[in-house]
């Protein structure tokens, strides 16, 4: 994959300032980038996606609109109606530790900004891996904790401690945070996921790399220590290479 642009991380970070003010803009854009993505490894006319924990759906309608066969898994209710109330179109309530697919079924998984979330890492890739066919596409992507964003709404106060952060932020906004460490949020690092991928004898990882970064994104990753910090989000692509 070639380095994004300049325009194209600036225009993202600008979206981003406004992510809690107008998510439909942000996310919508995120989405088209997202799609993309993907298509620069394989057409997304005719493919079977998996989005997991893809919330309201923005992903999963992106997708669909470039032809794609695509299906959201949301467990969070919350999440599932959070344009409105009203329930996106092909979903699924489910968890992605236990997708109700098929072995092989998707050829593509995908996932943006879940993995954070949930307290087993490896199990959550697992499964992405096992419903992806041989020779089909993972995207994973992910807000590392010591990223600035890392603590998400707490941020960057979190880089403090978590439970100061969200003092701070109960103070400054006269409610509490959404995320809670240990409960919804968790410290998820990018040397034990690459580790983790690069280990796996099932997939090869196509690239690893800052998700938003315009330029040198895949050296950044390769440092460790500074891409803790300085990758904001980890992007890996990965191809399924066994049953």
């Amino acid at each position: 994959m070639k380095d994004p642009s300049l325009r194209r991380s600036l225009a993202l970070f600008r979206a981003f300032r406004s992510e809690q003010s107008d998510p439909e803009r942000f996310y919508t854009l995120l989405a088209e980038d997202a799609a993309d993505q993907v298509e620069r490894y394989t057409p997304l006319a005719g493919a079977v996606v998996a989005d997991v924990g893809g919330a309201a759906g923005h992903f999963t309608e992106a997708f669909r609109a470039r032809g794609a066969h695509a299906f959201l898994f949301e467990p969070d209710l919350t999440e599932l109606h959070a344009r409105g109330g009203r329930t996106p179109g092909h979903a699924v309530v489910a968890d992605g530790y236990w997708l109700p697919l098929t072995d092989g079924a998707a050829d593509v998984c995908f996932s943006s900004n879940v993995l954070e979330h949930v307290p087993d890492p490896q199990t959550f890739i697992s499964e992405m891996v096992r419903v992806t066919r041989p020779g089909g596409l993972v995207y994973l992507s992910y807000t590392n904790w010591f990223s600035p964003w890392g603590g998400h709404e707490t941020s960057p106060w979190h880089l403090l401690g978590a439970d100061r952060a969200r003092r701070r932020y109960q103070r400054r906004t006269g409610h509490s945070a959404k995320h809670t460490l240990g409960e919804n949020l968790y410290r998820v690092h990018i040397g034990p996921v690459l580790r983790h991928v690069r280990g796996r004898d099932d997939v090869e990882v196509l690239s690893a790399r800052s998700r938003y970064w315009p330029f040198l994104a895949e050296t950044l990753v390769r440092i460790p220590g500074l891409r803790e910090i300085a990758s904001w989000n980890l992007l890996l692509v990965m191809r399924r290479t066994s049953e």
